[in-house]
């Protein structure tokens, strides 16, 4: 502890041989029974680390309750708030001048052995204060398996594990003093984070999604991880645009790039970002730039996050095809769309249906549908989302209802007027739509995918 934030409590626990909380647990334990006998109110010793933060001035934001001041008074013979002070606004506690040079202490064995005692005690107590790596491994190997499962597990179930992952993260922190353990648990904090912001998002719930977001970019800052500073921000920006932000868009997925330790797959995921941005904003010089950027990230060079962990957090050719397919809608170019999006879902049929991420394949049949729309092919459209109208209700995600809302209103165009097919599959996406979780939560946010 820096000697300029030692409180008077410190400094009077220190000279009286208890500055160690297994010598001060004692004393105090010995006073506040004392003072029971005499009928007064008490309250068991401080826990070892509160009683640190009342060594350290401005370690509390509030004196303790009276049953615990009133020991703590009795002990050191002075007022509560005298005791937390900072020991230099003490005069009574500097020593006195002189113009003699102080005489070196007289030490004898018994105190040598006292000061090795309390050596020993604090060590076994922060040696205590360290968790078994099995446990941070254990709670790695969860969040690895929740990213993965991520594309082909409901949202409800995501959300449940992703917030019990987080508060076991958070409840770890309080039980280790092991800097390398807290750089763990702060980077598996960030990522339940990170995952709870997609889920939130997957759900129509804006408002938390971008809660989430900003805190994994905390936990990322506070351990200096480029990757996942650089996926909060990546889910920032994707957030900004369907909010009807897109220049802030562009803005984020552009700091994004600039932090450091990135791989291939984080480059190409904030590439084809900011050309979703760029596509809101209508400017399709600066779209296709940044689609070719992506498709061109190819240095062999990779990062835990994105590329080890992947699952939700990584972003393989075929979402990278199924983000373009989108920014190609926007721009209007039927034809790209349609290649796009062709593109990602066969790249999706070499997998097994167990394995088919429906937050990429639902997304990607939508845009073919709505691509075939632009050029008013309504079977062609209606054979694309066969796939799409057999996704239960709880895995209908508010990406997936935007885009189907977009391609509703490609129906209302004057070519399709009173033609049955158009109306029955307007209809068609009407019910479909009536029972997704982002309805039920009433998420009104505005369209990703504007008409």
């Amino acid at each position: 502890m820096d000697e300029g934030q030692r409180t008077v409590l410190f400094m009077l626990a220190t000279s009286r041989g208890i500055r160690q909380y297994r010598a001060f647990k004692a004393e105090y334990t010995r006073v506040a029974q004392q003072l029971q006998d005499e009928g007064h109110e008490v309250a068991p010793s401080p826990a070892a680390r509160h009683y640190e933060r009342l060594l350290r001035f401005g370690g509390v934001k509030r004196g303790p309750h009276a049953p615990t001041a009133r020991v703590l008074e009795h002990l050191f013979q002075r007022p509560i708030r005298d005791l937390l002070c900072l020991a230099p606004e003490m005069p009574e506690l500097e020593p006195e001048h002189s113009t003699q040079a102080p005489s070196p202490p007289v030490l004898d064995e018994s105190e040598l052995l006292m000061t090795a005692r309390d050596a020993a005690s604090h060590a076994g107590e922060a040696a205590a204060l360290h968790l078994d790596e099995m446990t941070l491994d254990q709670l790695h190997d969860d969040l690895v398996q929740l990213a993965r499962r991520y594309g082909y597990t409901a949202p409800a179930e995501v959300y449940q594990g992703a917030t019990s992952l987080l508060r076991t993260a958070q409840a770890l922190l309080e039980r280790t003093r092991s800097p390398e353990q807290h750089t763990r648990l702060y980077y598996a904090a960030g990522q339940a984070s990170a995952l709870l912001a997609a889920v939130s998002f997957d759900l129509g719930a804006l408002t938390p999604a971008v809660s989430f977001a900003r805190s994994s970019a905390q936990y990322g800052k506070t351990i200096g991880n480029g990757p996942l500073q650089s996926y909060a921000y990546g889910m920032m920006a994707f957030m900004a645009f369907w909010d009807g932000r897109p220049s802030e868009a562009v803005r984020l997925a552009k700091n994004a790039q600039q932090f450091g330790g990135l791989g291939d797959t984080a480059r190409r995921r904030l590439y084809a970002i900011e050309a979703r941005a760029h596509g809101h904003l209508r400017n399709d010089d600066q779209a296709q730039r940044a689609i070719r950027d992506a498709w061109e990230q190819n240095s062999g060079q990779r990062d835990e996050l994105h590329d080890d962990i992947g699952g939700e957090f990584g972003f393989d050719d075929a979402r990278t095809a199924m983000s373009n397919a989108t920014t190609c809608l926007l721009l209007r170019d039927a034809q790209s769309a349609e290649d796009a999006a062709t593109k990602a879902l066969t790249l999706l049929s070499s997998l097994a249906a167990s394995e088919q991420p429906i937050v990429v394949s639902g997304p990607a049949a939508i845009d073919l549908a709505r691509a075939r729309l632009m050029r008013s092919e309504v079977e062609g459209a209606q054979e694309a989302l066969v796939p799409v109208f057999r996704v239960p209700p709880n895995w209908r995600s508010s990406g997936m209802m935007e885009r189907l809302t977009a391609a509703r209103i490609e129906l209302t165009r004057p070519e399709f007027q009173g033609a049955p097919a158009a109306l029955a599959l307007a209809e068609q996406i009407e019910d479909f739509s009536a029972f997704s979780p982002a309805r039920r939560l009433g998420a009104t946010n505005p369209l990703a995918i504007e008409a």
